[in-house]
């Protein structure tokens, strides 16, 4: 049976703005402070995938999900998420939002649903990545977190 995945929060700063570039995704707005809710697996130097969160009380945005080319399809970016939620769910988050380019489908089957951008809570708008790192086409998509067994 293979060994679980071993989940660590808050990566290296230099570590994670390399997995994310190297996945195409945007840095430009990442602080310290966003690391405080940015989880990876893997060693700090050189993580496998990572995912982060920015919390506004009941609502967050999920954001960053990477992993790299030679981690795919091993179930990390699926572990990563699902520790995201919990963690959210933790702390009293009933509803996880997100924007991808990519990925639709994955996320689907995690459970999250397509909505339109208009729909979006005002501090989730109000994020860089809504306002303006993320286009227009780019898929907005949610999932509440309604109780810990419907996650």
């Amino acid at each position: 049976m293979p060994e679980p995945l071993m989940i660590r929060g808050r990566p290296p700063r230099s570590a994670a703005l390399a997995l994310l570039e190297e996945g195409g995704l945007p840095v430009s707005d990442l602080t310290d402070k966003h690391l405080e809710h940015f989880f990876f697996i893997g060693s700090g130097g050189s993580p496998m995938g990572l995912v982060g969160l920015e919390i506004y009380g009941a609502k967050s945005l999920l954001r960053s999900l990477v992993v790299g080319k030679s981690a795919r399809t091993k179930g990390i970016g699926s572990a990563l998420v699902q520790h995201a939620e919990e963690y959210a769910f933790a702390l009293q988050v009933r509803a996880i939002y997100l924007l991808m380019t990519t990925a639709e489908s994955f996320f689907e089957r995690l459970g999250y649903r397509r909505v339109e951008r208009a729909h979006a809570p005002t501090p989730i708008r109000s994020t860089r990545e809504f306002e303006t790192l993320c286009p227009e086409s780019s898929a907005f998509m949610i999932k509440r977190l309604n109780t810990a067994g419907e996650r």
